[in-house]
C-alpha cells in the first residue's frame, strides 16, 4: 500500500512537470529564424512590400513557425492569427494575391517525421535573397502573436492600396504617394521550380519600394 501511495505521488509530479513544461516548437529559434527569413524575402519580392511591411511580415511569420507544435498545429489556431495579422500589415491587393499563392498562404508541411516549407520547392535556390534583411531580423525573438490584442491592428492600410509607414520616432505616419496612391503591380512569379531571374547581376537590393 506505501509503495503505491508513493508510486502514486511520483506519477503526480511528473504530470505536473510536464504539464509547466513549455511546448515543443515546430523547430529551434535559430531554424525558425532562417526559413522566416528566406520565407518574408519572397513574399516582400512577389507581394511589393514597403520596409515596414516586410518587418512586419518577418515577425508574423517568425512567430507562427515558432509556436505550431505538431502536425494539428499546421493550420490551426496559429495559422489563424497569422492571418489574422497578415490583413493587418498587407494592402486589399496583397492580401488577395497572398491568397492565391499556397506556399505562402499554407507555408509549412509535415512530411514523415520532418517540417518542411513549400516555398523551396518554388524557389529551389536556398542562398538567393532579393532583400536585404528585415531591421527587425536581430532584435525580435518572437511573441507578438500570444498578446490577447492584435499587435498590428494600428497598421491597417489607410485606402486601397496605401500602407502605414513607420516615422522612426515611436508613432507611424501615411506613406508617401506612389504614383496615384496606389502600390505598383508585383511582378510575374517565377516558374514553378527555378528562381527568380535576378534583378540586379546577383546583389540584394530592394523592389519598386525602396528603402528611405
Amino acid at each position: 500500500m506505501k509503495k503505491m501511495m508513493i508510486l502514486a505521488m511520483m506519477m503526480t509530479i511528473a504530470i505536473a512537470a510536464n504539464a509547466a513544461m513549455p511546448p515543443r516548437s515546430a523547430m529551434s529559434y535559430e531554424n525558425a529564424r532562417r526559413e522566416a527569413l528566406f520565407l518574408s524575402d519572397k513574399m516582400a519580392y512577389e507581394l511589393g512590400l514597403t520596409d515596414a511591411q516586410y518587418d512586419a511580415v518577418y515577425e508574423i511569420n517568425l512567430d507562427y513557425l515558432m509556436s505550431v507544435t505538431g502536425r494539428d498545429d499546421l493550420y490551426g489556431s496559429w495559422w489563424a492569427r497569422r492571418n489574422a495579422d497578415l490583413r493587418y500589415v498587407l494592402t486589399a491587393l496583397q492580401y488577395d494575391r497572398y491568397l492565391t499563392l499556397g506556399y505562402f498562404y499554407r507555408p509549412l508541411a509535415w512530411d514523415a517525421g520532418v517540417w518542411r516549407l513549400h516555398i523551396y520547392t518554388h524557389y529551389t535556390d536556398r542562398g538567393r535573397f532579393f532583400r536585404a534583411r528585415p531591421s527587425v531580423y536581430v532584435s525580435y525573438r518572437g511573441g507578438h502573436n500570444r498578446l490577447a490584442a492584435h499587435f498590428y491592428a494600428d497598421r491597417r492600410p489607410l485606402v486601397h492600396g496605401t500602407t502605414w509607414r513607420d516615422t522612426g520616432r515611436g508613432h507611424l505616419a501615411p506613406p508617401p504617394a506612389h504614383g496615384r496612391g496606389h502600390v505598383a503591380p508585383p511582378p510575374a512569379a517565377p516558374g514553378r521550380g527555378h528562381a527568380a531571374p535576378d534583378p540586379g547581376r546577383g546583389r540584394a537590393h530592394n523592389t519598386h519600394h525602396g528603402r528611405r
